[in-house]
């Protein structure tokens, strides 16, 4: 009798091992303690982490922690949300549209190196040291990780498909509802992940001027006291705050990519 063939066509289809990611993080934070105990890390340069998580403890029950992250959870939604649909809409255009293929890419070829905090004080000139500079500065570097992918994924799309819906008579909007934007939404959504980082980094580079409340001004004031156990709690608080935004655009991605699978 003929023994059954092994079935081999998993498709290299990587899978969430969510207990190695757990000990992963509990060996990092296990061997920062080790090096903290036996010396070999200063505690003024690197607090041992029962200090950070006292730091942490504190600032959560004084509220202090809340004010912030509420002040920095509001520049970053805004931010985000303007810079990531701008870039969709502009992505779009590239990608479907010739004469906006030909005006976009130099722009965004020729914008997109230019460091974004290195404009931020431009950006205070221009918008004022308040909320809109701030918001500007996020926008602006989550424009253009949106755009590139967003163009890039509708050129990947299989323009196969694309000629097949033309020749069965579908309208344009249709064409890009149901055959565009399903194949570019992989790529959009590795945008997304590029754009929220970039987003976070600004944040905190944008609110370490001119900014009473936020993680950034929060690490800059604990910075310039001396206080590492606080320096490092805002830090872990950034760690944290990519980590949900990182699980939040998965769960978009396994909501959306269904059909994939």
């Amino acid at each position: 009798m003929a023994e059954p063939v092994p079935f081999r066509g998993g498709g290299f289809q990587p899978r969430a091992r969510r207990l190695v990611a757990v000990a992963t993080l509990a060996v990092l934070v296990a061997g920062w303690s080790l090096a903290s105990r036996a010396g070999w890390v200063s505690p003024i340069a690197l607090p041992p982490p029962e200090e950070v998580a006292t730091a942490l403890v504190r600032l959560a029950r004084s509220g202090e922690l809340a004010r912030h992250l509420a002040a920095s959870l509001s520049r970053l939604v805004s931010g985000f949300a303007l810079g990531a649909g701008a870039g969709v809409v502009v992505g779009l255009a590239i990608g479907l549209v010739s004469l906006a293929r030909s005006a976009g890419m130099p722009v965004i070829a020729a914008l997109f190196p230019i460091p974004k905090i290195a404009l931020l004080p431009l950006f205070v000139v221009w918008f004022g040291i308040g909320e809109a500079s701030k918001v500007a500065t996020i926008a602006f570097g989550a424009f253009f990780p949106m755009a590139v992918a967003t163009y890039g994924g509708v050129d990947g799309v299989d323009r196969t498909l694309i000629r097949m819906a033309q020749s069965f008579g579908l309208p344009t909007l249709s064409i890009v509802r149901k055959v565009v934007l399903p194949g570019a939404l992989p790529a959009m959504l590795s945008g997304t992940r590029i754009a929220a980082a970039i987003a976070i980094i600004l944040i905190v580079a944008a609110e370490m001027i001119g900014a009473n409340e936020g993680i950034g001004a929060f690490i800059l004031a604990a910075g310039n006291l001396m206080q590492t156990d606080q320096l490092v709690a805002g830090v872990v608080v950034l760690s944290v705050l990519g980590l949900t935004v990182s699980g939040l655009i998965g769960a978009a991605e396994s909501v959306l990519l269904r059909w994939r699978r």
